[in-house]
C-alpha cells in the first residue's frame, strides 16, 4: 500500500531532521536478509545510537537536497537501508560489522559532509576508533605527564622516610 502525500511530507521531514546533525550517512543494499537478521541489525544499531531504516529513494533525495549529503543522490539505486548518525565512525562500524556476519548486506557507499565515500572509504571508516575511544587515549595522554610529576613529588618525602627508618634500624642494631 502506498503512502499518501502526508506521510511522505512526514519521512520527509524526519529523514532531513536526522541528515541535518549527521556526521555521515551509509547505504548499503539488504536483498536477502530475512527478518531476523533485519531485526538484529536494528537492535545493533539502537545500541549505538544509530538511525537506521528502509525508506524510498525518492523521498530520501528530496531529503538529502541542498544539504552537505546532496553528493549522495546518485548511488542512491536499488532496495537501500539508510545508516544516519552523528559520530560517521558508528554507523559504518554497525553496518561494516554486520555485513561480515551476513554476507548479504552490501554496503553501496556513504558521504561525510562534502565528501562521498566509496566501498574502501566506509570500510576505512569503520576501522577508526572511536570518538568515545579517541577521548580516552587523549585524556590518558594529558594525565600522564602529571601522573610521573606526581609520583616524582611523593618520591622525595618517600625517600626520606625510608633514609630515617634506615637509620633508626642501624642504631637499634648497634
Amino acid at each position: 500500500m502506498g503512502l499518501n502525500l502526508d506521510e511522505k511530507k512526514a519521512i520527509v521531514a524526519e529523514v532531513a531532521a536526522q541528515v541535518a546533525g549527521a556526521g555521515a550517512i551509509v547505504v548499503a543494499e539488504y536483498r536477502g536478509l530475512d527478518v531476523a537478521q533485519i531485526t538484529e541489525l536494528r537492535k545493533r544499531a539502537r545500541q549505538s545510537g544509530v538511525y537506521l531504516r528502509v525508506l524510498k529513494n525518492t523521498l530520501v533525495r528530496r531529503a538529502i537536497a541542498g544539504t552537505p549529503f546532496e553528493c549522495l543522490a546518485d548511488r542512491l539505486v536499488g532496495p537501500l537501508i539508510y545508516c544516519i548518525a552523528p559520530d560517521p565512525v558508528a554507523c559504518a562500524k554497525v553496518l561494516h560489522d554486520f555485513a561480515k556476519d551476513a554476507d548479504k548486506l552490501v554496503i553501496k557507499g556513504g558521504a561525510m559532509p562534502n565528501y562521498p565515500l566509496d566501498v574502501a572509504g566506509v570500510k576505512a571508516l569503520a576501522s577508526m576508533p572511536s570518538r568515545e575511544e579517541l577521548l580516552a587515549t587523549l585524556v590518558g595522554t594529558l594525565q600522564a605527564p602529571i601522573a610521573k610529576f606526581v609520583r616524582t613529588l611523593n618520591e622525595v618525602p618517600g625517600k626520606f622516610v625510608r633514609t630515617l627508618a634506615a637509620v633508626r634500624d642501624a642504631k637499634e642494631t648497634a
